[in-house]
């Protein structure tokens, strides 16, 4: 949608009010089951998986 669009004065003419066709919202999204769930790591492990994550950032930049 790149086009810029231009506003006018002019008449619209016939005008044709349409029924809201789409549900609602939580309609459209299935829900899933959720699991909560708690993790103890190493500070060793919290180490190495930001390093992993610093190095997939900036070979994608």
């Amino acid at each position: 949608m790149k086009k810029k669009i231009e506003c006018t004065n002019e008449p619209m003419g016939a005008v044709k009010i349409v029924k809201d066709f789409l549900p609602p919202p939580e309609q459209l999204v299935f829900k899933e089951e959720t699991v909560k769930v708690t993790l103890h790591l190493s500070k060793a492990s919290v180490d190495f998986f930001k390093s992993e994550r610093n190095i997939i950032r900036n070979t994608n930049e």
